[in-house]
C-alpha cells in the first residue's frame, strides 16, 4: 500500500494533532533553536539539550524562551562517555518524549531559524518518528545560508564564531544550547534587517 494511504487514518498523539492544528495561520514569530547532540546523524545519534528563545517584532523575546536536557543515560553508558554534565546541571532533565512533546508545544507554528539548522531538524525528526508522529511542518531559515545569500557568497561552510564576529555580534558564554540560541537570535535580527525579512 502507498504510505500516503497508510498515513489517511493514522491516529497520532494528541499533542500532534494539536500542533497540526495551529498551522491554519501564518505566525508572525520566530524561534531560534540550538541543540547539543552527539553528532550530526538522525539514525544513530542523539540530542542532549534544546535551547530555544523566540524573536518577535525585531526583538528577542525574553521570557519566550525553551531549555530542556534530556538525560540519554544508555547513550552515554554505551559509549563511555561522562554523564557528569547532567548530574549537576540544575537545569530541568525531562525524558526524549517528554521533553519533545514541550518543545513541540513550545514552537507552535513558528518559523524556526538556526546555524546549519537542518541538522536540528533532522534529529528532532528522527526523535518525533519514535513517537509515531509526522515530520516537523515549520518553515525553516537557516543562518548559514542567509549569510551566504546576503554576500553573494559561494557555497561553503560559515562557522557559528566566524558570524558572529563578521556581524559584531556581543559575545555570550555560550555554554550551553540556550546560549547559542540566544546568539543566534541577534546575529538572525542583524541578517533579517539586512535582507529585509518581515
Amino acid at each position: 500500500m502507498l504510505d500516503w494511504l497508510k498515513n489517511i487514518n493514522r491516529e497520532y498523539p494528541g499533542f500532534w494533532k494539536q500542533y497540526l492544528q495551529k498551522f491554519e495561520h501564518r505566525s508572525k514569530r520566530f524561534v531560534i533553536i540550538s541543540l547539543e547532540n552527539s553528532g550530526q546523524n538522525p539514525d544513530k545519534d542523539v540530542i542532549f539539550s534544546i535551547g530555544a528563545i523566540a524573536v518577535t517584532e525585531n526583538s528577542v523575546s525574553i521570557g519566550d524562551e525553551f531549555e530542556v536536557i534530556i538525560p540519554q543515560y544508555k547513550y552515554l553508558h554505551d559509549n563511555d562517555i561522562s554523564n557528569e554534565f547532567i548530574i549537576e546541571s540544575k537545569l530541568e532533565k525531562q525524558s526524549e518524549p517528554e521533553a519533545i512533546e514541550a518543545f513541540i508545544d513550545y514552537i507552535g507554528n513558528a518559523v524556526l531559524v538556526g546555524h546549519r539548522i537542518h541538522f536540528d531538524i533532522d534529529l528532532i525528526n528522527m526523535a518525533l518518528s519514535k513517537l509515531q508522529c509526522g515530520r516537523l511542518k515549520n518553515e525553516a531559515l537557516d543562518i548559514e545560508i542567509m549569510h551566504r545569500k546576503l554576500n553573494d557568497l559561494p557555497e561553503k561552510p560559515f562557522p557559528l564564531d566566524e558570524l558572529l564576529r563578521h556581524y559584531k555580534v556581543p559575545g555570550t558564554a555560550r555554554i550551553s544550547a540556550a546560549d547559542d540560541a540566544y546568539s543566534n537570535a541577534l546575529l538572525f535580527l542583524k541578517l533579517k534587517s539586512k535582507l529585509g525579512i518581515n
